[in-house]
């Protein structure tokens, strides 16, 4: 799979999408509050808001298969 492909059956159901959102947030409080590394922090982070941009304010339904 490509990277920015958001159009794929895997993601359709809402509860996955929520699921990927939860991890990388998770893993970015991991590293801002256990951690403490600044590198791992800022990447979590971004990956977090990429995230609930691509899966969630910017997602849009496949068409359903035939």
């Amino acid at each position: 799979m490509a990277f920015g492909v958001h159009d794929h059956p895997f993601y359709r159901p809402l509860w996955r999408r929520v699921a990927i959102v939860a991890v990388t947030l998770i893993w970015a409080g991991f590293e801002i509050f256990v951690a403490g590394d600044g590198f791992w922090t800022v990447l979590a982070l971004a990956m977090a808001l990429y995230a609930v941009w691509a899966f969630l304010l910017n997602y849009k339904s496949p068409p359903p298969e035939v």
